[in-house]
């Protein structure tokens, strides 16, 4: 019974893994179909969101049956309640890759970002993408200090939310209200994602170390 117990404690964990997997790949689609004006992805990015949506449920029912049947105490009890706080932040996670493949879809068949805003868009995309790829390995491993990473990773986003920024209240914008409510929109959607990334990383160190990670201090080395 015991062994059986904790093979369904990881494979929650692999649950997450895969939830992890899913979102990673949406966010990159849904950035080429932003980019590209390709309905067919932004469509396919919006249906797949109902596969993480059946994970995450998943994943829920069968952590409150862990709860219910085992009554899990200390570190067991942790892993159950941290992986039910991780799957909401993945499933919040590619819910915001959907609400990028919908803008994509709103603008068809014109891309929603200027073409001068590209380049910091497909980054944002691609470093949203390494993120929650980053705080994949990180439930799979439980690498604390990699998990730590994330936070300062999550830096350049923000700085690149910023860079957008500066160019919509910038006296030369020529692109129209429309336009920049749009490219505001998808800024926050990548920033909002990369949050989520950094939140199932820091969740990552509360199970491990049983302390949070804003006062987590790693020993010296």
């Amino acid at each position: 019974m015991r062994d059986a117990y904790h093979e369904e404690l990881d494979s929650i964990g692999d649950g997450l893994v895969e939830m992890a997997r899913l979102v990673g790949s949406a966010i990159g689609r849904a950035t080429t179909a932003l980019l590209d004006a390709d309905l067919g992805i932004a469509e396919s990015v919006i249906a797949a969101d109902e596969k993480v949506d059946e994970l995450h449920h998943d994943l829920e029912n069968r952590a409150i049956a862990l709860l219910a049947r085992q009554q899990p105490v200390a570190t067991d009890l942790r892993i159950v309640v941290t992986s039910l706080r991780m799957s909401a932040d993945l499933e919040r996670a590619g819910d915001l890759a959907r609400h990028v493949a919908k803008l994509a879809r709103l603008r068809y068949p014109e891309s929603a970002v200027p073409a001068d805003l590209h380049p910091i868009v497909l980054e944002m995309g691609q470093l949203a993408q390494r993120l929650v790829a980053k705080a994949g390995l990180v439930i799979s491993s439980k690498d604390v200090d990699a998990a730590l990473e994330l936070e300062r990773d999550d830096d350049e986003i923000d700085e690149l939310h910023r860079q957008l920024f500066s160019h919509l209240l910038d006296d030369r914008w020529q692109h129209g209200i429309e336009t920049a409510v749009d490219v505001t929109l998808c800024g926050r959607y990548y920033e909002r994602f990369a949050d989520h990334a950094v939140s199932v990383a820091k969740r990552v160190v509360f199970l491990v170390t049983g302390e949070h990670a804003d006062d987590f201090v790693p020993e010296a080395k």
